[in-house]
């Protein structure tokens, strides 16, 4: 293997994870940002409260968790950061069946709890490949 070749296999797929980890602490902003919302305004209504927003936020955490925790298990061999994000997107996809509103934050907590663990994953991920 040359050095060049050694740079990019331990450099090249890092920034999904680090993109992956973003994503989830945006995810927990909007989250909580909702929460307090809901709580000033006592009304849902907008984009960010839309349930397809969150349907589609779901659905790029999943792509971004398959390509960049698969590629992981395949590159390092480690299933921890794969089990622990698949954990964490399992509870994100269970926090969505909760109710919205009137669920005393319930779907908050749990949503916020799936995305520390999938955010987890992808640092245990990170760190396998460095």
């Amino acid at each position: 293997m040359t050095h060049g070749t050694h740079i990019v296999r331990r450099f090249g797929w890092a920034w999904l994870d680090r993109a992956a980890i973003a994503l989830s602490g945006l995810c927990v902003v909007h989250c909580l940002a909702s929460a307090v919302l809901l709580a000033m305004l006592s009304a849902a209504g907008g984009l960010l409260l839309n349930p397809i927003f969150h349907e589609i936020g779901l659905t790029i955490a999943i792509f971004l968790g398959a390509v960049a925790l698969g590629r992981g298990v395949l590159e390092h061999g480690y299933v921890m950061p794969a089990s622990m994000g698949a954990f964490g997107l399992g509870i994100m996809a269970g926090a969505m069946t909760l109710p919205h509103e009137g669920g005393g934050g319930a779907e908050t907590l749990w949503t916020v709890i799936g995305v520390g663990l999938l955010a987890f994953g992808h640092d245990l991920n990170r760190r396998a490949v460095i």
